[in-house]
């Protein structure tokens, strides 16, 4: 992986100008002797050699739908499995390859990378900036995730046709000793035993995708904070700007760990070393390196999207949001707080009650900046003049979600409540409010919401609140029967429940309950799907450069300007602007493009003023 990195870097300094390079479409990068592109290729050509932030946002998106889907089919199948007790339709070893695969594909493989598909297609936008401060870093920080998937992946892919190696069942958490000795079967190998290479090559394709989003967190540190336009300065910078600065310093500090933790855990599994043997470090230390990275993970994954609501919510409430600087104060205090609460997911695990009692504090108190944001949220709907259009559905019910989840995690904080639902399904159904019920309804909020923007069409708005209701009936369905599961103490990560654990009956009613959740929760995806890709490719145009009428509330906002001035698809030719005959614009020396407006207006001398289109 070093080497692959160091021949990257090589072939790049090969390149004349490469620093200075201008992609089509943005601005230019560097001096005015930068390299002019007035076209994109065409074709695959275009997609594989890009480095416009919208394309690469485009490219995000894509990769993070692929892996919705296959976060979704293998929950699909583990539900399935649990409707009934005993084994169904697939082996213990299959369930918890699934397992394994589905959270980290939900977490590493999906969550981070759309969030990455936001900020990279609107985050230039909305700052006035021409492209991403590194555009090539960019566009590498991208195509290290599809070899970070089929890592992740290739114990499954393979395992059917090869013997020798399977899907890791080590769960996402990867826990020593069971992750650093496991073999096919996901039992400890033992002397003589054969290790998993599916669980090696997971391992590998996670510090992957660890490596793409650090790459991506410096790119949006450094476009934040110094490509920002004239007129955008920190005392009006957008709130989603905000979260993504917060965001991206939390990654600087948390995934340069995990990516050191699964180094010595490879080597434990390969070179014999003993960082997480009991005759060495000890299992115990995984944890803390584990949780000191995975705790902030959770706040790396809802910061960008509490963003999301903090700027969609106000333009359908036709107010401002209410308290924006506390809404900021809140953010950066999460992102400083979320370093110090990582034990409360070791309660159980013997901790010192002092410190158990110290971690306790600091996560009952993470709980008062999230808290200032719900009032933020609610005083703006307050009085407000309310539309409630598909991304305002999904903006409530994001709110009401997140609600939930958050006062079960209160719960969970405290010592004496957690040491009873540790490990129960009560922890599933509180982390997947969150998850799904809140970051996953934020995501469907933003997509909604600037779908004209990438599309230059118009979804279909009766199939969108049909999404809605079907997501947000089979989201409360399905992770509130957990919470029951929980109460009843059914373990998570169990492939079947006819052991002695509880009332069997009562457990087989509520999987059965949940898993009827999951699948109106499915059909709501297949409508999401379904509409997204029919009204992409037939919806009707927007000719409007206000589709929401924010203009009515004065909340219009720069990706909007830019968007009326561009009036064109993104996936015809590239999003290029182009003159009122057809014709295409005459490049800029910077690599920028003259409108047609400034074309028109060459003769009182306004044509090549240098602003940004």
């Amino acid at each position: 992986m070093g080497i692959f990195l160091v021949a990257v870097v090589a072939w790049l300094t090969r390149l004349d100008s490469w620093r200075t390079y201008s992609p089509a479409g943005g601005g230019g990068y560097g001096d005015d002797s930068a390299t002019v592109h007035s076209e994109k290729p065409s074709g695959v050509i275009r997609w594989l050699t890009t480095v416009d932030h919208k394309d690469i946002g485009l490219l995000y998106g894509a990769y993070a739908v692929v892996a919705f889907a296959w976060g979704g089919l293998s929950v699909m199948v583990m539900r399935l499995e649990l409707s009934y007790p005993g084994t169904t339709i697939i082996s213990a070893d299959t369930y918890n390859a699934l397992l394994t695969s589905h959270g980290i594909t939900m977490l590493f493989l999906f969550g981070t990378p759309i969030i990455a598909a936001f900020a990279n297609y609107l985050l230039p936008l909305m700052i006035g900036a021409d492209d991403m401060a590194f555009p090539r870093i960019n566009a590498i920080a991208f195509w290290l995730l599809p070899p970070a998937a089929f890592l992740v992946w290739a114990g499954l892919i393979f395992g059917p046709f090869v013997d020798g190696i399977a899907g890791a069942q080590t769960s996402w958490t990867m826990y020593p000793p069971l992750a650093a000795d496991s073999t096919v079967a996901g039992t400890p190998a033992g002397d003589a035993g054969a290790l998993n290479p599916g669980a090696d090559l997971m391992m590998l394709g996670l510090h992957l995708s660890g490596i793409s989003a650090t790459m991506g967190a410096i790119n949006f540190i450094a476009t934040i904070f110094t490509e920002r336009g004239e007129d955008v300065g920190w005392h009006n910078l957008d709130i989603f700007s905000w979260t993504m600065l917060t965001q991206s310093g939390l990654i600087l500090f948390a995934f340069p760990l995990l990516g050191s933790a699964l180094l010595m855990l490879l080597a434990d599994r390969n070179l014999d070393t003993l960082f997480f043997d009991p005759a060495g470090g000890g299992p115990i230390l995984w944890q803390h390196l584990f949780w000191f990275f995975g705790h902030p993970e959770v706040y790396i994954l809802v910061l960008p999207p509490m963003g999301i609501i903090s700027y969609v919510l106000p333009r359908f409430a036709g107010r401002k949001l209410f308290g924006f600087k506390f809404v900021v104060y809140s953010t950066l205090a999460i992102g400083v707080l979320s370093f110090g609460v990582w034990a409360h997911h070791m309660f159980a695990s013997g901790m010192d009650p002092r410190l158990e009692s110290a971690f306790m504090a600091v996560t009952l108190s993470i709980a008062i900046p999230s808290a200032v944001k719900v009032f933020n949220w609610i005083t703006t709907l307050w009085n407000g003049s309310i539309r409630l259009n598909t991304p305002m559905l999904f903006c409530l019910g994001f709110v009401s979600n997140f609600i939930i989840g958050g006062v079960t995690g209160v719960f969970l904080g405290a010592v004496p409540v957690n040491q009873v639902l540790h490990e129960t399904y009560y922890v599933i159904g509180h982390f997947h409010y969150i998850v799904m019920g809140a970051i996953g309804f934020a995501v469907f909020a933003g997509l909604y919401y600037w779908f004209p923007l990438y599309t230059g069409r118009m979804y279909q708005q009766r199939l969108g609140k049909w999404h809605f209701w079907l997501s947000m009936i089979g989201t409360n369905l399905t992770f509130f029967a957990m919470i029951f599961l929980g109460y009843g103490g059914m373990p998570r990560r169990y492939a079947n429940y006819t052991l002695t654990i509880g009332p069997e009956a009562l457990f087989t009613d509520l999987h059965q309950l949940t898993t009827i959740g999951a699948i109106i929760l499915m059909i709501g995806q297949i409508i999401f799907v379904y509409n997204f890709i029919i009204s992409w490719l037939e919806g009707p145009k927007v000719r409007d450069g206000d589709p929401w009428n924010l203009d009515e509330h004065g909340m219009k906002t720069k990706e909007w300007e830019w968007f009326e001035q561009n009036k064109i698809l993104p996936m015809t030719d590239g999003g290029e602007p182009v003159n009122d005959d057809g014709s295409p614009p005459e490049p800029r020396a910077d690599g920028g493009e003259v409108s047609s407006d400034e074309m028109a207006s060459a003769d009182v001398g306004d044509a090549g003023s240098g602003d940004d289109q």
